[in-house]
């Protein structure tokens, strides 16, 4: 679990997913009489929910579009379950939020807007297809208003103290580490050979900004000063994202003042003279005080948030009608020194995984299953044992339960470091992570007879305008670009990147033989500047190896303390006893009478 991003915690384990998204179905809802929506199903708090609403909710949940059974349908009909729980409970919570008549206008407005409808005839027409009068629409979007003032609320309500701020710094520091910048000028034309004068030119001697002031197509005025204000003269410095990609790579390969070009970058050439060069430096606490104190805040928010929806999920009074059509079944699966983990704990993060909905719907369901849930009650168990070691340290971690476990790895690694001999060493064994990947201009040129491609092909290698080649064979042309490999298709990436030798050459570059494709055509590429993979100085690249070196070491005793705690702990895990006990038993077969 370690590693993974810590800024991404919106959703809180899915729980303000649910409440939001629920929230959205029942949207649309129609709140129709009591004999209109069938018997009640369930009641939350005494308020009972009814089983067309049930039906109308399930028919927009791609979970049941494969018509789940046995096992698999007890398990979705269990999570399901839980989102509507939830949802009813935080309508009911957020009903004594103030929403004035105003504010849900605004509201009607906007859905009028995006429907188009603009007058009241097809406004109606909406309100009759989705089964609503006007009052009770706007009924609904004033439950919907309130539930997400209610929840801003409790965000907004959860205020980090500055002890907090400053320990969120400490543990977070790496994320504030600014970029490294370059002070610099530079020059863009459109011509190669005119590009090459220039840049001997510079080299002779003459100044870079007055070539600039003569020559260039962007930033004249300023003799090509990159980062001065409109009207200045000045260099200032900049990070990588004011040069095209290849251009930054040769720029702040230089790691320190220099000449580089001419880069061919997006049909232009680039010359850039680096004036200086200035490392990243990780910033002070008071320089970024201010987006320490705010990611803080939202941090806490969050925390706040989770906390609250977690007891409203358990206050929540429920009851069942009797002949339910569902099947709902909530045990314990695993506990934790005590604490204990249920089951729709564990199918949340596994059914909103889109792999596990995508499995389920090609109908392996009982797969996704079997893969999922014991490596996402696992995650679970790590990340309880993360969140008390936390909380027994003392120090004021703040967040989400899945936030305050990955802080707590990275303070508990935060002194680990890496050494020259380890970086080169690590540079050595992972020279995948340090090359530019080879790249090749790739057009393809696509038949319906094998005939017509072989003609195309001879008539490609005498040269002559693509496009009418093409045609004269009934041919259709497609552009790839410059493309790296893995970016077309099997067949193609094969022909150009994994074919030794090159294709013969014609004026409109390689022309390769002709290959069938999937779908029985057959296909032509003519293939130009193709480069093959190049490995990067290791100078170029050392600050990075180091980082690779202390995120792996990072890694591993982030992986050694979870075992630590584990080996502590008291864990019982009690999921496949639970599913074994879930699946249900096939029916014994009738035995056939005898024979008289």
């Amino acid at each position: 679990m370690f590693g993974i991003n810590r800024r991404v915690v919106t959703i809180l384990f899915g729980l303000l997913a649910l409440a939001f998204v629920v929230g959205a179905i029942l949207l649309f809802t129609p709140q129709a009489g009591q004999q209109a929506r069938g018997k009640p199903v369930l009641w939350v708090n005494g308020k009972a929910v009814y089983e067309l609403d049930l039906l109308r909710l399930q028919g927009n949940d791609p979970l049941y579009a494969a018509n789940p059974q046995g096992l698999l349908k007890s398990l979705v009909d269990t999570h399901f379950l839980e989102q509507v729980i939830l949802t009813e409970a935080l309508k009911q919570d957020a009903a004594r939020i103030r929403v004035g008549s105003a504010e849900v206008r605004k509201e009607v407005d906007r859905i009028r807007e995006q429907f188009g409808l603009k007058d009241k005839k097809a406004y109606e027409q909406f309100l009759n297809q989705v089964g609503y009068t006007d009052a009770e629409l706007r009924a609904e979007l004033k439950s919907q208003l309130q539930i997400q003032k209610r929840l801003e609320q409790v965000r907004a309500s959860a205020k980090p103290t500055a002890e907090e701020v400053a320990f969120y710094f400490e543990v977070h520091r790496d994320k504030y580490k600014g970029e490294a910048r370059v002070k610099a000028r530079q020059i863009v034309v459109d011509d190669k050979k005119q590009a090459e004068e220039v840049l001997a030119k510079a080299k002779a001697g003459e100044d870079f900004a007055a070539l600039a002031k003569q020559y260039s197509k962007v930033g004249a005025d300023q003799g090509g000063a990159l980062g001065a204000p409109p009207g200045e003269a000045q260099p200032r410095p900049v990070t990588k994202v004011v040069f095209p990609d290849k251009v930054a790579e040769a720029v702040f390969a230089l790691k320190g003042p220099g000449l580089v070009g001419p880069v061919e970058a997006g049909g232009r050439y680039y010359l850039v003279r680096v004036e200086e060069y200035l490392p990243a430096q990780a910033p002070t606490f008071e320089e970024v005080k201010d987006q320490v104190t705010k990611d803080a805040q939202e941090a806490k928010g969050n925390g706040a948030l989770e906390a609250y929806l977690e007891e409203l999920r358990k206050k929540a009074q429920v009851r069942w009608a009797e002949n339910l059509p569902y099947t709902y079944k909530n045990p314990v699966v695993a506990k934790v020194n005590g604490k204990e983990i249920l089951l729709a704990q564990v199918l949340q993060p596994v059914f909103s995984n889109q792999q596990t909905a995508a499995l389920i719907q090609q109908g392996l369901g009982e797969l996704a299953v079997q893969f999922f849930l014991p490596q996402a009650l696992e995650n679970l168990v790590d990340r309880e044992l993360l969140v008390e070691a936390a909380r027994k340290s003392g120090k004021p971690f703040i967040g989400p339960k899945e936030e305050i476990a990955q802080a707590y790895l990275l303070y508990a690694t935060r002194d680990v470091t890496a050494t020259e001999e380890e970086a080169r060493r690590f540079y050595a064994e992972n020279p995948a992570l340090f090359a530019v990947p080879a790249s090749a201009e790739v057009v393809g040129v696509v038949f319906k007879a094998e005939a017509k491609a072989k003609a195309f092909r001879e008539a490609a290698l005498r040269g002559g305008d693509l496009q009418a080649l093409a045609k004269a064979q009934e041919g259709s042309v497609t552009e790839y670009g410059t493309v790296n490999p893995n970016q077309l298709p099997a067949v193609l990436d094969r022909l150009v990147f994994k074919v030794k030798e090159s294709f013969p050459k014609g004026p409109l570059g390689e022309v390769s033989e002709v290959v069938k494709l999937e779908d029985g055509t057959f296909a032509v590429l003519l293939i130009k500047n193709r480069k093959p993979e190049e490995l990067k100085p290791y100078e170029q690249v050392k600050e990075q190896a180091l980082q690779g070196v202390v995120g792996r070491k990072r890694q591993e005793r982030a992986q050694a303390l979870i075992q630590a705690l584990r080996k502590e702990a008291k864990v019982e895990n009690r999921l496949n006893q639970v599913l074994a006990e879930l699946t249900p038993k096939p029916k014994p077969k009738e035995e056939a009478p005898a024979k008289p």
